[in-house]
């Protein structure tokens, strides 16, 4: 909605009701990139309005899948009728800061009269994860209630992991890691039980090399952090209090320390966390789901 720029953006809203909620998958086309996420919004069943807060859209001027981020908001109409059914409505920035920067995207999407599965489309979803090709940049770790979380990206197809480490290499890792001091940085609420967390190197480009730790446990080894985000799809293990994800420096760039932009998202809400990293500190960040609301309680 902007005079003399437009992109087009193809989107797709995999939903299911529940009284005046809603749940699903939100994914969409930007010129070479797919993208999905979990969302959670509200239904108005008096004016038949869709409300989704905080979901990522990729800056509309972007010219590849690993552009700005703008946080969105999307607010939208459902007209039933003989003919079709159809979900009008847009996309809108839900921060004053982005009010210029990220303009409103309007969509109109028809429920496909087609697709008669939604419910085991939902059911077999993991959050971020790609309905189609998956990207080398990308990384999902299954981590639901196992001792030892795996790393799998673009090889999900044939279930093998993206990031190899032998046994030695690995037990070597683990003890560089041990040696260091663990500083911790804020506790994350988290609203699901899946999250993306992007690494961006934050400042100069410097040649800053990571490797991610999940609760102890190596998940990625000797990544590179650039202005393109290193991304992490992750599910949470519901048997822990705590889940935490640590970062540690494989070498200090050009500039130490070495310092990282780590952006979360949950599909509710979206966090942003700066980290500092040497080579006798680890930088830890520890996520907590969210407990329901008893709604026995009066507010």
């Amino acid at each position: 909605m902007m005079e003399g720029a437009n992109n087009n953006y193809l989107t797709e809203l995999i939903l299911k009701q529940k009284g005046d909620e809603v749940e699903g998958v939100f994914g969409y086309y930007f010129k070479d990139s797919y993208q999905s996420f979990f969302i959670r919004g509200t239904y108005d069943k008096k004016n038949r309005e869709v409300y989704i807060k905080n979901i990522p859209m990729i800056y509309y001027r972007s010219a590849t899948r690993n552009g700005i981020e703008c946080p969105m908001s999307f607010l939208g109409t459902l007209v039933v009728s003989q003919v079709k059914s159809t979900l009008n409505g847009y996309f809108y920035s839900a921060e004053d800061k982005y009010k210029y920067t990220c303009p409103e995207l309007r969509v109109s999407m028809t429920v496909d009269i087609n697709e008669t599965n939604q419910d085991s489309i939902l059911r077999n979803t993991v959050a971020g994860k790609k309905f189609w090709k998956p990207y080398e940049e990308d990384f999902i770790v299954s981590n639901s209630g196992s001792e030892k979380p795996t790393t799998i990206g673009p090889a999900l197809v044939n279930e093998k992991p993206v990031v190899k480490l032998d046994e030695p290499a690995e037990k070597k890792l683990i003890q560089r890691f041990e040696q260091r001091q663990n500083t911790y940085g804020k506790d994350i609420e988290i609203e699901s039980d899946s999250i993306r967390i992007s690494f961006y190197d934050n400042g100069d480009i410097d040649g800053d090399m990571i490797s991610i730790f999940l609760n102890k446990t190596p998940v990625l080894a000797g990544q590179l952090l650039s202005e393109r985000a290193l991304n992490i799809y992750l599910s949470l293990d519901s048997l822990k209090e705590f889940n935490e994800i640590s970062m540690f420096a494989e070498n200090l760039g050009k500039y130490p320390p070495n310092t990282a932009l780590m952006v979360v998202t949950d599909g509710v809400k979206r966090h942003e966390v700066y980290l500092s990293s040497s080579l006798t500190q680890n930088a830890a960040v520890r996520f907590k789901k969210k407990k329901p609301s008893d709604p026995r309680v009066l507010k």
